[in-house]
């Protein structure tokens, strides 16, 4: 065998070695992918029927342009309707009136309805609003910490809690009338 032949011969042989272990570093990159993603799906799983209800303190600007905090845990011994939702969401939008229609009655009955809103800024927020004439505590995410906390995804998203904190029932997308009607019932303190 020729000097030529013996390189193009190791060359090639260096060349396979390379493709292999470009292989055998593809599979395990790939394999670390998918362990990473398999486990953020894990940690992205909303709370479940039973568990507590999150913690939370978000502001809101009331009718009187004052600061006001809305905070879960102050709402304990009330059933609490907590949704996300914002103005861009067309089936967000849809819910509202019948939130506003219920809200009177059931906050009378212990149930209180707290909207968070996910859009970017308050004027948005503030003239929808205005526009449906709201009365229900409207806080404002903006950041998205409570969002992430109760890792919601689509829009709208309610948990409804029971008045001992712990959630009753989760809800992903909007709610007709009646249904809303018989999760605030189920979620009404017992006299």
């Amino acid at each position: 065998m020729s000097l030529n032949q013996k390189r193009k011969v190791k060359s090639s042989r260096k060349r396979n070695r390379l493709i292999f272990r470009s292989i055998i570093l593809i599979i395990l990159v790939g394999a670390v992918v998918f362990a990473l993603i398999s486990n953020s799906k894990d940690d992205n799983m909303v709370y479940r029927v039973g568990d507590k209800a999150p913690d939370f303190k978000l502001t809101q600007i009331s009718e009187n342009n004052q600061l006001e905090t809305v905070q879960l845990s102050d709402l304990e011994g009330k059933g609490v309707m907590l949704n996300f939702w914002a103005t861009w969401c067309k089936p967000c939008e849809e819910e509202m009136p019948y939130m506003q229609e219920l809200y009177p009655e059931y906050k009378d009955k212990g149930v209180e309805i707290v909207a968070v809103s996910l859009d970017s800024t308050e004027l948005v927020v503030d003239r929808f609003v205005d526009k449906y004439d709201l009365t229900f505590p409207i806080p404002h995410d903006q950041a998205g910490e409570i969002r992430d906390l109760y890792k919601v995804g689509p829009l709208p998203s309610t948990f409804f809690i029971n008045p001992d904190g712990e959630i009753e029932e989760y809800v992903s997308g909007a709610l007709s009338l009646e249904s809303l009607e018989g999760y605030l019932q189920d979620i009404m303190p017992q006299e």
